[in-house]
């Protein structure tokens, strides 16, 4: 692993807008525009690099989902601050059903420098973004500055297999796509019409709208579209915990279709992707797994020893790094008030004085592709910047 400086290419942002990537650039703080999208360096791997981290990531997958399993099997949903009944009734059910319940992808972020054992940062496993420029500019880039060259990413390819393959599961009518209207920057919009167009390119019939423009029919109990058809089922990038918090709440959890056909509304991401998009997961996985080279210590009660190595608290469901506090070596072990999983601080590898994270991509279990952001600081935030890799 290998970070390189390349000049950028005469009108790149341009091009990436018209491959797809619609905010190229970042306003900071001070009210500057930086790049997002940043192709004055690249990060170059080499083949049995890339081929053993994919084995890595697709262990870690198999990992969550046994960690999945015990948090049901063992009634641990407490652990995870799912506290409803109902809901945790839901997601079991969810879980046990699983096989007729589309699910489509997720990203692993893992800490790794090209010298030892990757670790496990986290796994956004419910709406993962940085996916359409890890898909489609960073393969274009490839091709035009290093043809001949090779590129960690199949995920455009798999994405379009992985609907088809699951095109069975869908009940009749259009697989509606939604995002968030309140998304200012415009990521949202750009991630959903990105897996809109991967599933139209699998032969799906898919329709577009807000999660704000999504109604409740009182006379049939059931979800409407804007044109007042029934939603059978529906792509959101809307957390779960959103989602059955918000005041249709009520609605969603009566109406959920867990694959048994007794619900109205099939939604995707699937209600079971709970149990791996909270941060509680780390914790578990370590109490499961203790000692395996790449996960870090992690404890849901506090830092505990810890605090001799520095400890990072992230709270169970966050987005963007918001929330996290760093705590170096020797500070006093608080626990904060709110749910936090406290997780043993491994401070991201410096590259040129940038600090850098993996973001490694699953489509359904399988490895599927790789999207690298750097920062300036110990947490990777809205700030971050994306680069292109190769592997050479």
């Amino acid at each position: 692993m290998e970070r390189r400086t390349i000049e950028p290419r005469p009108g790149w942002q341009r091009t990436v807008e018209e491959q797809g990537l619609i905010y190229p650039l970042t306003r900071h703080p001070d009210g500057s525009l930086r790049p997002y999208w940043d192709e004055s360096a690249y990060y170059v791997f080499s083949l049995p690099e890339v081929e053993a981290l994919e084995e890595v990531v697709e262990e870690l997958h198999r990992m969550c989902l046994a960690a999945a399993a015990h948090i049901v099997e063992h009634d641990r949903f407490a652990d995870l601050g799912i506290t409803d009944p109902r809901l945790a009734e839901l997601v079991a059910e969810a879980w046990h059903r699983r096989a007729e319940l589309p699910s489509v992808y997720g990203r692993f972020d893992l800490r790794h420098d090209g010298t030892g054992p990757a670790k496990l940062l986290e796994y956004n496993a419910d709406t993962p973004t940085s996916l359409v420029e890890a898909a489609s500019p960073q393969w274009f880039w490839m091709e035009e500055r290093f043809p001949g060259a090779d590129q960690w990413n199949s995920l455009h390819e798999r994405l379009v297999d992985a609907w088809r393959r699951q095109a069975k599961l869908l009940p009749p009518g259009p697989l509606h796509f939604a995002h968030s209207a309140a998304d200012e920057l415009g990521e949202d919009l750009m991630t959903v019409a990105y897996l809109k167009e991967t599933a139209e390119q699998a032969g799906l019939e898919t329709e577009w709208l807000a999660v704000e423009e999504i109604g409740w029919d009182r006379l049939s109990g059931r979800f409407v579209d804007k044109r007042l058809r029934f939603i059978r089922s529906c792509f959101k990038l809307y957390p779960w915990e959103w989602l059955t918090a918000d005041r249709f709440g009520p609605h969603v959890l009566e109406t959920l279709d867990n694959g048994g056909g007794t619900g109205s509304t099939l939604w995707i991401e699937p209600a079971w992707k709970m149990l791996l998009s909270n941060k509680a997961l780390l914790a578990v996985l370590w109490e499961l797994y203790p000692g395996h080279p790449n996960l870090l210590p992690a404890y849901l009660d506090g830092p505990r020893e810890l605090t001799a190595t520095g400890w990072v608290a992230k709270p169970l469901l966050g987005r963007e790094g918001a929330g996290v506090t760093v705590h170096e070596a020797g500070g006093e072990p608080a626990v904060r008030d709110e749910a936090c999983c406290y997780q043993e601080l491994a401070p991201l590898p410096s590259f040129d004085g940038n600090r850098v994270v993996l973001g490694a991509w699953v489509v359904g279990d399988e490895s599927a592709g790789l999207g690298i952001r750097e920062s300036a600081g110990l947490v990777t935030d809205e700030y971050a910047r994306f680069l292109p890799h190769v592997i050479l």
